[in-house]
């Protein structure tokens, strides 16, 4: 049976009753979908390789511990957009799967790990969070730089862990489905792990986030002179050695933006998954191409977008992006000779200066 029977459309078989029913796929849907791929893929990998260099060379953020988690989350969408959309694109330019064996699962490797690793770190981040926000006087002690890089270890090793067995063969396999031209992860002797990956890739993820910005949210709302008073009447948070961890008004509008900035990434991010998520769910009911192809292009875009939304919605990132591509800008809004500059506060982190 022929899966492109023109040399404008091709047709996604798709058993529906007992019979193979041809999904039909405008040429010009494919040639869209690719030259997406190879846009989100050049502005992808700049724009994630400039965050990633910008947050390490700006002080003011690299001394934070939520930087470490959005450095990962940076690095896993440059992988995306490096890796899986110039091979997205090709896959959609030949209306077919034309790169061999390896590569055929190597795809599905790296675009499942990656999300998964997306996900991850923004748990990670929303936890930093919490705590900073909650349980301020343990936050030195927890975001040490030994435990950062645990943490960052855990969120990497997890996250691609989870596709050894269908990388093995042992529960599904990676492969190709031929109705589809996709590389994914198909059904080995009538058993696949994608309901337990979306469940602990996906599903939990994304409850542990929506339950801790509520928890935030609450504790902002119903505790905000609790918050105010940590260098005040009550008990004020210490470091592991003893001193006291102070916080003035303008750090605290700082964490303030930074946890704003955080939930803005994980709505995007939902808005971006969830058409293909659903598109997957009812793909067997509702054969609509340009919705499926209208979905990918809507998750691929989740790997372009968030240097942008850091770079429009906080001051500090801002500032971090102009010191690495207008330097002398940068040096001549620095302050003048004299003048103190504002301190750097343990509650952020510090990589160079932690207990152990």
């Amino acid at each position: 049976m022929e899966a492109r029977t023109e040399s404008d459309a091709i047709y996604r078989l798709v058993h529906h009753g007992g019979v193979d029913q041809p999904m039909h796929f405008p040429r010009p849907l494919t040639i869209f979908a690719a030259t997406c791929a190879i846009i989100f893929s050049i502005v992808g990998v700049l724009g994630n390789l400039i965050t990633v260099i910008a947050l390490l060379r700006y002080a003011r953020l690299r001394r934070h511990a939520t930087t470490a988690f959005v450095i990962s989350l940076s690095l896993s969408d440059l992988i995306f957009a490096g890796v899986n959309l110039p091979l997205t694109a090709s896959r959609y330019l030949n209306e077919a799967w034309v790169l061999g064996e390896t590569l055929c699962k190597i795809f599905p490797l790296f675009f499942y790990g990656n999300v998964a690793v997306s996900l991850l770190s923004m748990v990670a981040i929303t936890i930093n969070r919490y705590v900073l926000i909650s349980r301020a006087e343990i936050y030195a002690r927890v975001y040490t730089s030994r435990n950062i890089a645990l943490m960052l270890l855990a969120i990497w090793c997890l996250s691609f862990s989870l596709l050894i067995p269908p990388l093995l063969g042992v529960w599904g396999t990676l492969g190709l489905n031929q109705a589809t031209f996709s590389c994914t992860i198909l059904k080995k002797n009538g058993k696949s792990p994608k309901k337990l990956l979306f469940l602990f890739g996906v599903l939990v993820p994304c409850i542990v986030i929506i339950a801790s910005y509520s928890c935030i949210y609450w504790k902002v709302r119903s505790s905000r002179k609790n918050l105010e008073a940590h260098h005040g009447a009550q008990a004020l948070p210490t470091s592991s050695s003893g001193r006291v961890v102070k916080r003035p008004g303008f750090q605290r509008r700082e964490d303030s933006r930074v946890t704003r900035l955080m939930l803005i990434i994980f709505i995007c991010f939902l808005a971006c998954f969830l058409p293909l998520m659903v598109a997957n769910v009812i793909e067997d009911k509702v054969k609509l191409p340009v919705l499926h192809v209208i979905a990918s292009v809507l998750a691929w875009a989740s790997s372009v977008v968030n240097p942008f939304i850091y770079a429009g919605t906080n001051k500090m990132y801002r500032e971090a992006y102009r010191q690495l591509l207008c330097p002398s800008r940068s040096k001549a809004k620095a302050p003048h000779a004299g003048t103190a500059p504002r301190p750097l506060h343990s509650h952020s982190s510090k990589f160079s200066s932690q207990p152990t």
